[in-house]
């Protein structure tokens, strides 16, 4: 859907934009084989299949916003990462930098989603919360479960290369949304430029408030431009639905609560995300997906679905077991601390979610992740009683 086509346009939005066709080409005063960075101590996707021919076939290319490779590729060149965790390496500036520089981002999607290669396969979805079967874990073992996917809206570009004005008319947009939802839903958003220290400390007590991005990788991707500027949070008047705007996506949505009923926050974060997606259509706009990468998002890595579904979960014993890093990659999933990615875990609580995001649907990976889970608290128990455990047979991501 174009902007004029919505009938919202404004030449302000884009004042700044050069306006260029898919295809077009950057002007260079060196050849690509001077200008290809030095990979040679790199450790990501990027860095992988980001040949001197592939630099040389792509370089000058520029998508219709005016995004290019090099600016895709930066947070990879300056962040070399390291052998044992190797990252993606590169993000996306607007929804067709996934076409424009496909002979880079194709091969990187293979590699991080096990295979899934978007040149020949379709990405399904499927937000119909009846069709799960249990969702109710055990509260000794899960504290608490949470749902969230991340959603762009078509035709800004997104978070590493928008510019301010796009930003304010992505937060304009959503905000107006939010505040049409009802019953359950209805909440309030805060701007994270306005609102008041008591707020502030309360979002932060909550777990709910998102902070300026620090990493090396988020500061390579831009992300951190004009802080706190037209950024914002919203939740619900419970507390179990939040919507992020503008922080590494436009928009990421969240349905969580204390405890193990998964299916009834999955069944929340359904009804919610359907809700604003219906109101932000009625205002002319609609969210970045094709059938070949599912919904577009700034990192590769959260293509397809977008989903995460986790939970915190105590495993005091499984987690001392040997076999516990191939019980999870035969499910399909991942562990980290419960403070997010890169932290610590404290007193066997991890934070336990998904691997997939692409090749299944949402219900298809919820699903997964309740079986999952499930094998995994059976485990625990039984090595709680000093019974044996197996490791379960591998799963098949693409079903």
């Amino acid at each position: 859907m174009s902007l004029v086509g919505a009938g919202i346009f404004t030449t302000d939005l884009f004042l700044n934009r050069e306006h260029v066709s898919a295809g077009s080409q950057v002007r260079r005063n060196y050849p690509p084989s001077a200008e290809y960075p030095d990979l040679r101590k790199h450790y990501s996707h990027m860095a992988t299949y980001l040949t001197p021919d592939v630099y040389a076939k792509l370089c000058h290319k520029v998508t219709p916003n005016g995004f290019t490779l090099d600016q895709a590729i930066q947070t990879g060149v300056d962040n070399p990462g390291e052998p044992l965790v190797e990252s993606v390496g590169m993000v996306a500036g607007d929804e067709e930098s996934y076409e424009v520089f496909a002979d880079l981002f194709y091969p990187v999607i293979l590699e991080r989603h096990n295979g899934y290669n978007p040149r020949t396969m379709t990405q399904p979805t499927d937000l119909d919360a009846s069709k799960i079967r249990g969702g109710q874990f055990d509260e000794r073992y899960v504290l608490s479960t949470r749902v969230r996917a991340g959603r762009s809206i078509r035709g800004f570009s997104l978070p590493p290369a928008c510019t301010r004005a796009e930003r304010r008319e992505v937060q304009r947009i959503v905000a107006d949304a939010l505040a049409g939802l009802q019953g359950e839903l209805e909440g309030h958003y805060y701007h994270l430029a306005e609102m008041t220290e008591q707020e502030k400390q309360q979002l932060t007590d909550d777990h709910f408030l998102f902070g300026k991005p620090a990493s090396p990788l988020m500061i390579a991707c831009r992300m951190a431009r004009d802080w706190p500027d037209a950024r914002g949070i919203w939740h619900n008047k419970q507390k179990t639905f939040l919507v992020w705007v503008n922080e590494e996506d436009h928009t990421r949505v969240i349905s969580m609560e204390k405890g193990g009923n998964m299916k009834q926050v999955f069944e929340r974060f359904c009804k919610g995300l359907k809700e604003v997606e219906k109101l932000i259509m009625e205002k002319g706009w609609e969210f970045m997906w094709n059938e070949r990468v599912g919904y577009i998002l700034t990192c590769p890595s959260n293509l397809g679905t977008g989903l995460r579904t986790s939970v915190h979960i105590t495993l005091p014993h499984l987690s001392k077991d040997p076999r516990f890093p191939k019980i999870l990659e035969n499910l399909r999933l991942q562990k980290r601390g419960t403070g997010g990615e890169d932290t610590d875990v404290v007193d066997a609580v991890f934070d336990i979610s998904n691997l997939d995001r692409l090749g299944q649907s949402e219900v298809q990976l919820v699903q997964m992740m309740i079986d999952g889970v499930n094998y995994l608290i059976d485990c625990e128990k039984k090595l709680e009683k000093g019974q044996d455990i197996h490791i379960p047979p591998p799963i098949s991501q693409f079903k």
